[in-house]
């Protein structure tokens, strides 16, 4: 097998890599912190590959930051209820699916983690857009420069990717980065930032 496609793709992941805005991912941290630390929601949202994405933050937060004898972070995937997605999808339109279930389940305080390869999927802005207004917590995880959404949060990760396995991929390991520093945190019994 010729290994230059192989070698182009990791190349091209390291280069991802190596644009990560740490200021950025370390504000995302405070972020998860601050609502851990105030008894908050983190709701992840996200279309197609980003979607997955989100379930796996979801898994990682949830799963990966408890601690024995520590409250839980309390993390939830909009995009794991196949039958209310679809409901809503069918009923009210697709851009809404995820606004309608933070009507549902935000309150002010929480914190909505946005991913979108391209910044521009109409129901994750909707549902920022949303949340900014109703007193939520914003960030994004963007490639393709950013998009839309990048203006919107208030904390924005941004590659300017255009290769939507090396920004998936990226994002993937900015939730294990993300999980393992807010662990930390909790194991340590940090009560601030």
């Amino acid at each position: 097998m010729d290994e230059a496609p192989v070698a182009r793709y990791l190349e091209g992941l390291t280069a991802v890599l190596g644009e990560v805005d740490r200021a950025a991912v370390a504000r995302v941290v405070d972020l998860v912190w601050e609502a851990y630390r105030e008894g908050r929601r983190v709701f992840l949202i996200g279309n197609g590959g980003s979607a997955a994405t989100a379930s796996h933050w979801m898994c990682d937060l949830a799963k990966g930051c408890a601690v024995e004898g520590r409250p839980r972070l309390k993390a939830l995937s909009l995009t794991d209820n196949v039958a209310l997605l679809t409901a809503l999808g069918n009923d009210v339109g697709y851009e809404h699916v995820f606004t309608e279930q933070l009507k549902v389940f935000m309150e002010p305080g929480d914190l909505v983690l946005a991913m979108s390869v391209s910044g521009n999927s109409a129901n994750v802005l909707e549902a920022v857009r949303y949340a900014s207004d109703n007193g939520a917590a914003t960030a994004g995880f963007v490639g393709c420069g950013g998009g839309d959404l990048a203006g919107l949060v208030d904390v924005a990760v941004t590659v300017d990717s255009r290769n939507y396995g090396h920004v998936e991929d990226l994002h993937a390991i900015l939730s294990h980065l993300v999980s393992q520093c807010v662990r930390a945190r909790i194991e340590a019994g940090h009560d601030d930032a």
